[in-house]
């Protein structure tokens, strides 16, 4: 019995790295299809999302202290 406990673990093992194998062949098939933006379009977009960033942090400082302010009125 163990003999055959072996052989297909044995198999279900070849079956895992024969699924394995496959998954990344596929990966590599689909990565060359990426279109990839220019170096100058990424500079460009990471400047805006830093900016945007910047602003809404900006804004809630502010909203912040306002509301702080505020509340420090109930007392």
């Amino acid at each position: 019995m163990t003999a055959e406990k072996t052989e297909k673990n044995q198999t279900q093992q070849n079956s895992f790295k024969q699924s394995v194998i496959t998954y990344f062949k596929g990966v590599k098939a689909e990565w060359g299809k990426v279109s990839w933006p220019e170096r100058q379009q990424v500079i460009a977009e990471t400047g805006i999302v830093l900016a945007v960033v910047a602003f809404f942090t900006i804004v809630v400082y502010f909203m912040d202290i306002i509301f702080k302010t505020l509340l420090g009125f109930i007392k």
